[in-house]
């Protein structure tokens, strides 16, 4: 949890690589080697954070590129150092692109969805913001692309519990860039959604399933269920390299489980019985037809269960 949000995981670990091949680590003198080496890094780097799925994608891609440099006539090793880290040094500058995309596209799609045109009230969870990604955001880039229009009233960020990113995090980034934010306690998200004229309901996503299921920060189910009987749209803003074709729906999306220490802790003062049972997943699964607005990519808005063919149309399969 030094590092936190999907697209982030994926950058850093690519980037840590990059710092590693730039400082002389791996072999210099055999491509065949050099290749091995790469992909032992990234294996490690895959075992760190199962569920996002953002690392898993990367390193797919990498691993592509490495081969096709390998294969080319007249590489060198030192050349195919230097294309590695040349490759990922470029994906921060996609990943900002994408995100400002994700943030265009959600913020028309939701104001198309309101009589008048806006202004309009959000409510968010967890982190999705310059802090979860190389900058801007996914459903915070959404909220940014609304408030850049004049065209958001005021945006709920959950607390988030128990590792707070909501409070810590999503309230920082909203305070400092000067968004009408509003901190709430995760068990009073239902009352917000119902009594305080909220909109629309924008979530990021770790990994999201063939079928359109979406793990997330643990909390985002009941979000879901809560809007869908409310009849508020809930959203899903995630980049295409945060969505897993290979799995077929959420069930089969690996779920991480934090340290019990998170719920029976905080600042090290003791608030439970130690001996108390504990379960504390850091992601749940929502079902795709929970997701009632759409699942908001850097091409488009997409019903879940169109997002597959979308993906397939554009090579992301």
């Amino acid at each position: 949890m030094e590092v936190r949000g999907a697209p982030a995981i994926a950058l850093v670990g690519c980037l840590s690589l990059a710092v590693e091949l730039a400082g002389g680590s791996g072999p210099t003198e055999d491509l065949g080697a050099l290749e091995e080496f790469v992909g032992q890094r990234l294996g490690v780097l895959l075992g760190a954070r199962p569920t996002a799925v953002n690392m898993a994608r990367e390193a797919q891609r990498l691993r592509a590129f490495v081969r096709t440099r390998v294969e080319t006539p007249g590489v060198t090793p030192q050349q195919l150092r230097e294309s590695i880290i040349e490759y990922i040094e470029g994906l921060l500058e996609k990943d900002r692109g994408d995100n400002r995309s994700i943030g265009e596209h959600g913020a028309r799609h939701i104001l198309q969805g309101v009589p008048g045109g806006g202004p309009v009230t959000l409510l968010t969870h967890c982190n999705t913001g310059t802090l979860a990604t190389a900058g801007y955001g996914t459903a915070l880039g959404v909220v940014r692309a609304l408030h850049a229009r004049g065209s958001l009233s005021r945006v709920f960020c959950t607390e988030t519990r128990p590792y707070n990113q909501g409070s810590r995090l999503t309230a920082l980034e909203l305070r400092h860039d000067g968004i009408p934010a509003t901190l709430i306690g995760d068990s009073a998200a239902a009352a917000a959604i119902r009594d305080r004229g909220v909109n629309a309901v924008v979530v990021g996503a770790d990994r999201v399933a063939a079928n359109g299921d979406v793990a997330n920060k643990i909390g985002t189910f009941q979000l879901a269920v809560v809007a869908r009987h409310l009849r508020v749209p809930f959203y899903v803003a995630a980049p295409s390299s945060s969505c897993d074709p290979s799995l077929p729906g959420g069930h089969l999306i690996p779920i991480e489980e934090r340290p019990k220490a998170e719920l029976t802790h905080l600042g090290g003062v003791l608030l439970a019985d130690p001996e108390v049972d504990v379960w504390n997943p850091a992601f749940d699964v929502t079902p795709h037809e929970l997701i009632t607005g759409g699942i908001i990519t850097e091409w488009g808005v997409f019903a879940p269960q169109e997002l597959r063919q979308a993906l397939e149309e554009r090579g992301g399969n």
